[in-house]
Order: C-alpha cells, then sequence, then structure tokens
C-alpha cells in the first residue's frame, strides 16, 4: 500500500489550531462515534463500504467535534487531507473511516495501552486477531501525519517506525497479534504518549559516549543509534522508555500574561559528566542533576532549591527570545479569532505557530532576540543538522524551518531577527546576519560570514554577531516585459535582486548551453543580440556591437559566481579628476578609479568574453572583466532568447526588454575583519 505523503493535500497552520480546539471542546472519543457509521449504526447512512463520502466526512466532523455549524472550506479541505492514493497514482472518490479514526485517537488524551487496542481492532477488519503488513502501514501513515502535527522531526520517522513495527512481530510471523502488538507497542513506540505542553521533540541519535536513559538510568546500549534524543532540551531516552512518563520537555512560552517578567529556571535531568555544581561546587554524579535549559547552569537535584536565583539565560542572553517574554492568548479568544481568519484571510490577525498556539510577544528592553531561518536542504545535511543546533541553543519558538513557513506577524515586534520578508508589512527593519551553507553564499563572503559554514560551535558565530556591523544593503526591483507576451519562456524567478542579474553565459548556467554555443555561437554573442541602455533624464545608450562579449553581468555587490570579483579593484591614478557624483558613468578612464559599494545606490555592469575568462577571474589569472558602467538604473533590451540569472537562478528569456531600477536597503550584518593566521588567511 503506498503512502499518501508525497501527494496528499496539506494544511495550513490555521486549520491546525482549528482541528485542536475543536478537539478541545469535544467531549466525544473517536472509538464511540465511528460505531454509528458502521452497519445499524444511526448514521450509517453515511458510509459506503469502509469509506464515505465529502457529505459524510463533514457529518463526522460534526459528530465526533459536537459542532453544528463546522466550516464547509474546512471540512474540504481535511477531506483532501485524507484522501487515500493507490500505488498506480490514482485517488479514492472517499476517506476511510479507519485511517481518520486512526489520526484522532493518537491525538486524543488517553493511555497508551487503550490506543493499541483501538488501532488493532480498527484495522483487524476480518477479525482474525492479526494485522498484515499493509494494515501496519496504514496505521504508520496515520501515526506520521500526527507526528508532522506535533512537530516531531519526520525526515527519520518513517523507517524508525517501520524498524519499531517489525521488532512488534516477535515471531516473524509475517503478522502481528493483539498480544504482540500491545506489548511492542508499548515498548517502542512514544508517539503513542501525546502531551502537547511539554511534548519532547524526538529524534534517533547514535552517542558516541557512555549515554544513559534519564527514565530507567539505564546505559543506552547498541551499534547504531541506542535511543531517542529529544532536540530542543537534550533529555535522553530508550525509544521503549519514551512511553514510561518521561519529564517534560522545557516550557517555550508562559501560560498567562501574569508571568510575564517572570525568570524562571527550566531543570532538565541531564547527564552532568562530572561537571562542577554551581551551588556546592562538587562534581555531580551521572544523573544525579539537573541542567537549566536556558543559562546552562548545571545542580544537584538537592541543590535546586537552594541559593535560588533567577535564570539571566547565561552567555547567549542577548540572543534568546525567553518563555517569560512570551505569553499564550487565551482559547476562547484563539477560536473567536481563528473562525475570524479563515472566513477573512485577514494575515495580519494572528501569531499561529506550527503547533496549534496563538502567542504574544513582550519584548525585553537591552535584549535582542534572533529569529533564525533555516533550509534545511542547503548543504546537504548540513541545513539539518543547524537547525536543530539553533533549536537547542536558543528557544525553538524563534527557530524556523522554512519548509513549514515563517513567524506570523506578530513576531514583527522583535527588534533584531535574522531574516526579512518582502511579503510581511514589518514595523521594524530588523538587520540580517547570513550563514552560509552549502556552495555559492556570495552574499555572505561579501559580509565577512566565509563561503561555507565548516561546522564551527554556532555558539561563536553567536558571538560574532553580537561585534558585527550594521550596513545597509541596496536592492533592486526588476521587471521583465517580454516582446510578445504568446512565446513560451520559463517563469523569471525572482523580482527582486539582492546581489547580481547576469545576461548569457555564466558559471551557474554554462554547461546547459555549451552544446548551442558550440552549434550556433552567433546566438551567444551579446552584443548582436543586446541593446543596453544606461538612463539618465532622456537615457543615455552603450553600443557594445563593437565589442565580443558572451554575458553581461550586472552587480550590486562584489562577489559573483562563488567569490569571482568581475569588478575587480580600484586604483586611482596620477592625473584621474575627482569622481563626480553621477547617475551614470561610462567613461572608461572614471571607471577604473571606481569601487564597489553595496550601500551607494549603484549597479556597477561588466561584460565577459565567455567562460574561460570567468574561470581566469575565479582563479586568480586575470583581475577583472571589462568594465562598462556605473549607474542607478539600467534597461536591456534584448532580440533572441537568451539564458538569463537572478541571484543564481537561471532561467531561458524570450526577446524581452528588463528595466532594473533601485527599490530600498536592507539592514545587513557584517562581521568584524577576522585577524589573520597565516599568508593563505581568508574569511
Amino acid at each position: 500500500m503506498a503512502s499518501s505523503d508525497d501527494t496528499e493535500a496539506s494544511l495550513t497552520p490555521v486549520d491546525f489550531i482549528q482541528l485542536q480546539h475543536y478537539m478541545e471542546y469535544s467531549t466525544l472519543r473517536v472509538k464511540d462515534v465511528i460505531k454509528e457509521f458502521q452497519p445499524r449504526g444511526r448514521l450509517a447512512q453515511h458510509s459506503f463500504g469502509e469509506c464515505v463520502d465529502a457529505a459524510g466526512f463533514c457529518v463526522f466532523l460534526k459528530t465526533y467535534l459536537e459542532v453544528d455549524d463546522f466550516p464547509t472550506d474546512f471540512c474540504q479541505r481535511l477531506f483532501h487531507y485524507f484522501q487515500h492514493v493507490e500505488q498506480d497514482g490514482t485517488t479514492k472518490s472517499g476517506v476511510f473511516l479507519r485511517d481518520v479514526s486512526c489520526y484522532f485517537s493518537v491525538l486524543e488524551d488517553g493511555q497508551p495501552r487503550d490506543k493499541l487496542e483501538f488501532t488493532f481492532k480498527l484495522y483487524d477488519k476480518d477479525g482474525n486477531g492479526l494485522l498484515d503488513s499493509s494494515e501496519v502501514d496504514r496505521i504508520i501513515t496515520q501515526m506520521m501525519r500526527a507526528a508532522d502535527y506535533l512537530g516531531w522531526d519526520v525526515t527519520e520517522l518513517r523507517p524508525v517506525l517501520k524498524d519499531m513495527m517489525t521488532a512488534i512481530d516477535a515471531d516473524d510471523s509475517g503478522t502481528v497479534t493483539l498480544e504482540e502488538w500491545v506489548k511492542g507497542g508499548m515498548n517502542n513506540v512514544p508517539l503513542l504518549m501525546i502531551d502537547r505542553d511539554g511534548q519532547h521533540i524526538w529524534r534517533m541519535k547514535h552517542f558516541n559516549r557512555p549515554t544513559y536513559c534519564s527514565v530507567c538510568q539505564s546505559m543506552l546500549l547498541g551499534l547504531g543509534k541506542q535511543g531517542l534524543c529529544c532536540t530542543c532540551c537534550k533529555y535522553t531516552v530508550h525509544s521503549q522508555c519514551a512511553n514510561k512518563n518521561p519529564e517534560l520537555c522545557a516550557r517555550t512560552f508562559v501560560r498567562s500574561k501574569s508571568e510575564i517578567g517572570i525568570a524562571a529556571h527550566d531543570w532538565i535531568r541531564a547527564d552532568c559528566n562530572s561537571t562542577k555544581c554551581q551551588v556546592c561546587h562538587r562534581k555531580i554524579k551521572t544523573l544525579a542533576g539537573r541542567r537549566c535549559v536556558w543559562c546552562q547552569e548545571m545542580r544537584h537535584d538537592e541543590c535546586l532549591f537552594s541559593g535560588l536565583s533567577s535564570c539571566d539565560c547565561g552567555p547567549l542572553r542577548d540572543h534568546i527570545l525567553p518563555p517569560w517574554a512570551i505569553y499564550a492568548v487565551s482559547k476562547d479568544y484563539c477560536l473567536v479569532v481563528s473562525f475570524r481568519f479563515l472566513q477573512e484571510e485577514d494575515t495580519s490577525l494572528l501569531n499561529v505557530t506550527h503547533d496549534g498556539h496563538i502567542l504574544q510577544i513582550v519584548p525585553i528592553p537591552g535584549v535582542h532576540p534572533l529569529l533564525v531561518f533555516v533550509n534545511p536542504k542547503s548543504g546537504g545535511k548540513q541545513g539539518e543538522r543547524v537547525l536543530r543546533k539553533f533549536q537547542y541553543l536558543l528557544n525553538p519558538r524563534q527557530v524556523y524551518n522554512l519548509s513549514n513557513g515563517g513567524p506570523g506577524p506578530g513576531y514583527s515586534t522583535l527588534p533584531t531577527t535574522t531574516a526579512r520578508s518582502d511579503k510581511a508589512d514589518l514595523q521594524v527593519h530588523p538587520p540580517v546576519a547570513v550563514l552560509p551553507l552549502g556552495t555559492g553564499n556570495d552574499l555572505a563572503r561579501c559580509l565577512r560570514w566565509g563561503g561555507g559554514y565548516e561546522g564551527s560551535d554556532l555558539r561563536e558565530i553567536l558571538k560574532e554577531i553580537e561585534a558585527s556591523e550594521l550596513v545597509p544593503m541596496d536592492r533592486w526591483s526588476i521587471q521583465v516585459i517580454p516582446e510578445d507576451p504568446r512565446e513560451a519562456g520559463d517563469p523569471v524567478p525572482y523580482e527582486i535582486i539582492n546581489n547580481y542579474f547576469s545576461v548569457g553565459v555564466d558559471a551557474s548556467i554554462a554547461h546547459r548551453f555549451h552544446s548551442m554555443r558550440e552549434k550556433h555561437p552567433q546566438r551567444f554573442n551579446i552584443a548582436h543580440n543586446a541593446l543596453l541602455c544606461l538612463h539618465q533624464c532622456c537615457g543615455r545608450h552603450l553600443d557594445l556591437s563593437s565589442m565580443s562579449l558572451e554575458a553581461i553581468a550586472v552587480l550590486n555587490i562584489p562577489s559573483i559566481h562563488g567569490g569571482s570579483n568581475l569588478w575587480g579593484e580600484s586604483k586611482k591614478s596620477d592625473g584621474v579628476p575627482e569622481v563626480e557624483n553621477s547617475e551614470v558613468i561610462t567613461d572608461p578612464e572614471l571607471l577604473k578609479a571606481i569601487s564597489q559599494d553595496m550601500s551607494d545606490k549603484r549597479l556597477e555592469v561588466v561584460g565577459l568574453e565567455g567562460v574561460i575568462e570567468m574561470g581566469q577571474i575565479y582563479t586568480g589569472l586575470k583581475s577583472a572583466g571589462h568594465r562598462l558602467a556605473q549607474t542607478s538604473q539600467i534597461t536591456i533590451r534584448t532580440i533572441k532568447a537568451l539564458p538569463m540569472q537572478i541571484d543564481g537562478e537561471p532561467w531561458m528569456q524570450p526577446p524581452c526588454t528588463i528595466h532594473i531600477t533601485h527599490k530600498n536597503q536592507a539592514n545587513m550584518l557584517m562581521a568584524a575583519p577576522t585577524k589573520a593566521s597565516g599568508f593563505f588567511h581568508l574569511k
């Protein structure tokens, strides 16, 4: 049976919070409601075999959640979410009530044994007391959905759950009995123990040194991944101990406004590894102490309340948004506002979190908490590791997985963040620091953050942010107007230029067009296919017909293609007059003395003869390309289809007119200069 993970409709954070509130206000259990849809049940007319159609699904939701006016559009989204996808890619016209009931039963409050017995009976449709592999797969799919809803790291969860389910089949018969299911599930499926407040975010982990379970206090053994570790607080357990009432994870916000400003420690059981107690200064034995999640202070169990002090968030206090600066809006208010949100789609009303809370932030004077946005796909597995590290070092509610979207409008009240969005109407313009993952990273190079993250301690990088300098960076609007709107072309990737724009052959797309250039070299002479117009009042034209160029690069920063400086270094020669502040400069002698500045509201235009020249510049065999102009706005007209790119994103563009104008400036953070440790040292 195929999983529907890759093809199912997705739900928004608002959908999740809406669903959570309905479940919290309902007094019914899903096991009681599903009986009404079985033969001879009160609502049996709404089911067709194992399935219900859209109308029957809506009746099920209204019955289970005890509401009469369930929003129609919300019901439709949930219906599509649960529609089953077959192995051949076709979608069932209805939804399986078993799948829906399994999903809700996992999220309901209750004891793991009761949940296991219910899901077994739910999928044992022939009543023979056995579950086969296809039925187990369907249970895994619903557990994956529930885990995603709870904010778990699901990248490794499916194979882990499969392994756990395999272990449940104790006699290796290919089927699972009720006894095997309950016994194995109690020991192996931590997802069955749901506590939304203080829920751990588990991930399987391999430990390189002796590590002990915080529940049973015995050592984690094995050659592979020996146990579960919480991403946020590092609480560690055997997988079979995760259901045995582990301590809650550290709070990430407070429940009422009256708790705002009360800086209390959050103590978590930890392997203190012979660290000295902050109170009595004696060594702490294994699992005999606790660590504060925020300030990292460690104490013996018996010293927790001795010399009790308020938490100062430790060395990262300037970056952490502590829980006592965030409070939850009342649930009644949330429900009313959620209805309004769904009906009016007014996104400015809510800051709805991934796990279904509506939170309000109260800024702390003198503190500059970060918002961290991480693309987990960047740099291979590097992005995932950085995401987890930041979730541990900071409040997880400051750290956003870009695969799941960014923060709501409420976070615009923060004085400092690590990213900004053109889509958000922010009241402030927060400074941005760039941690380079993967390849390229031209902007990070220019801001002295380096060309790539190499796994260094993120605490040191956070300290560098404290010492960084605020630098405004120009941003540019680009408008591409096709000559013939009917002529098909690739979509233009962006409407904003932050780093650079280029036409023709460049390093990121040269391989794609090399064979075409060999067959039709005349198509790739930019001088023959583009007319460059640099505007000043009525406009000044730059004639390129006498030049043999294969690319034109329009630069906002002094780095392109992963570290090439196409403009090169500038040296003022004797006898060259001072350059006047002009909107456009094309005089070759004047251009020699002009340096690039990402804050001067000017673009630099460079011509390139081809890929060989670009390679020479990258390796240092050549100092720069052909300086063509410095300008405050630019128009490029092309007469044939040409490859183009914006900030590294390429596309093929039919004949068009391109207008580039200044949009605004972003506040960027530039790292302090690095002290050279050797002749070849580079940041």
